[in-house]
């Protein structure tokens, strides 16, 4: 937690601004229960379901594949945090070194588009979660004023995390952890109890190409927060430990995906639909007695209420580093009434365009993919950021470049754009090489991305480096004062 949010209580106030020294006072182990919200979703059930149904794999593969995910996944976003504590400031701030600040508005975009879009398919669900729980204890029918209602209220709540900031973001996360615990034990009782064990444990082994595939299917759902990684670790300082980083950020997300994604396993042996489920909550909240369901469907809202809120607290920062020149909490408001106006058209008038708008939004996802690539390569050999020329927008900037553009990082990120397409799959487009090979049929174009991104970036000359590393001793003495 940082002095200037202690000081200013619930609400901060600083933007994409370089966090001073003095006040960087955070500690790694809050990273613990950040990553574990972020991973309080359903769709890790559908995913744990599908390893046994689509994949073939046994209870076993499965426990392999759940551990390797967020290691491979959240790996990455602790190395990618590392550039927070160098630099202070937001991933999309700290991405102008690497693009220049026009070119960094490139990724910027799309980006953003990418998180406003899935805060609104967030939004839906839980929306739906509501509903389903009115259902379920009171019978109370789903009507069009409830639909708005509902939606309302979760976009409200969501906007009121997010808007505050850090502290409270941080403090949800915290009780969304303790919360998650309980629920875990409920379901692992009744799991206990309710599983025909001896047909969980006699499926036979699958192939090993597809525990792979199974590693990166759910190893891509942490790769949208790589570029969020640096906005929760600006506050620590720059002496910060790399491993404690990278640690509590796959410890907090492997608490959760470990359990849940084996919970869905088990629960398909016998329910394999819930596989292919088209509103898990909804589904889930069917099979289930309602002493489980309810917990179940209520820890499933409150992970999507934090889910979103990250996003749209990251959203904020990538909002003011496209140009819109207001305070972070109204940067968020733009992504909270996105996702309540087109959330409002998804349930209430083109639910069945609901697959189409994902296929979309998985599309774009591929340049989160490509801006890891570049920005990772970069930070091989990046040392620090300068805070003046990180926030100076003019040609006088030292991340200007060539007419605000870096070449090599805009270049590699276009080429390891359009290969990641190549590879991608959904129900409206394919790439030519998304069948017919193992990284297109199993969904590891995003793999592919960043390499191709990475290695690009690397291979090409760079704009010189002007700037100067700040001074560690003047650091050390803020620090101490």
């Amino acid at each position: 937690m940082s002095k200037t949010a202690e000081a200013e209580g619930a609400l901060e106030t600083r933007g994409i601004e370089p966090v001073p020294d003095a006040e960087r006072t955070a500690k790694t182990r809050e990273l613990f229960p950040t990553w574990v919200a972020a991973n309080i979703s359903v769709l890790l059930l559908t995913m744990g379901a599908s390893l046994v149904v689509t994949y073939k794999l046994n209870f076993w593969q499965a426990i392999v594949v759940a551990i390797a995910a967020p290691i491979v996944s959240y790996g990455l976003v602790g190395l990618i945090g590392i550039a927070g504590k160098r630099g202070g400031a937001p991933g999309m701030a700290l991405s102008r070194a690497v693009f220049g600040q026009r070119g960094n508005l490139l990724p910027g975009s799309l980006i953003w588009v990418a998180r406003w879009g899935w805060e609104t398919i967030n939004a839906v669900t839980g929306a739906y979660a509501v509903l389903t729980v009115l259902d379920i204890l009171f019978g109370i029918k789903q009507n069009n004023f409830l639909v708005i209602l509902t939606l309302l209220l979760f976009v409200c709540v969501t906007f009121a995390i997010s808007g505050l900031g850090i502290n409270v973001v941080q403090m949800c996360n915290k009780y969304a952890t303790y919360l998650f615990g309980i629920f875990s034990v409920l379901v692992l009782v009744y799991l206990i109890i309710n599983t025909d064990w001896s047909e969980v444990f006699g499926q036979p082994a699958g192939k090993t190409s597809l525990m792979v595939a199974g590693i990166g299917m759910i190893a891509a759902g942490g790769v949208s927060w790589i570029p969020s990684s640096p906005d929760f670790t600006r506050y620590l300082p720059r002496t910060a430990s790399t491993k404690g980083i990278i640690g509590n950020s796959i410890g907090g997300a492997g608490i959760v995906v470990l359990p849940m994604v084996l919970m869905g396993s088990v629960m398909a042996v016998s329910t394999p639909d819930l596989a292919s489920a088209q509103d898990p909550v909804s589904f889930l909240g069917e099979i289930l007695p309602m002493w489980i369901a309810v917990p179940y469907l209520l820890i499933a809202l409150v992970g999507m209420l934090l889910i979103n809120a990250m996003s749209m607290y990251s959203a904020g920062f990538t909002a003011q580093t496209l140009g819109f020149k207001v305070p972070r909490h109204w940067a968020v408001s733009i992504n909270a009434v996105i996702s309540l106006i087109f959330g409002a058209i998804l349930m209430l008038v083109a639910t069945s365009f609901m697959s189409s708008f994902i296929s979309f939004l998985s599309l774009l996802a591929v340049a989160f993919s490509a801006w890891v690539g570049v920005f990772g390569a970069d930070m091989f050999k990046r040392k620090h950021y300068d805070a003046a020329a990180l926030i100076d927008t003019t040609r006088a900037s030292a991340y200007w470049y060539k007419g605000g553009f870096s070449p090599a990082a805009c270049v590699a990120w276009a080429v390891g754009l359009v290969v990641g397409l190549l590879f991608t799959s959904s129900t409206w487009f394919s790439g030519p090489l998304a069948a017919n090979n193992f990284l297109g049929e199993y969904g590891l174009g995003w793999v592919v991305t960043i390499v191709v991104s990475g290695l690009l970036y690397l291979a090409l000359p760079k704009p010189a480096d002007t700037t100067t590393a700040p001074d560690e001793s003047e650091a050390a003495e803020a620090m101490a004062s």
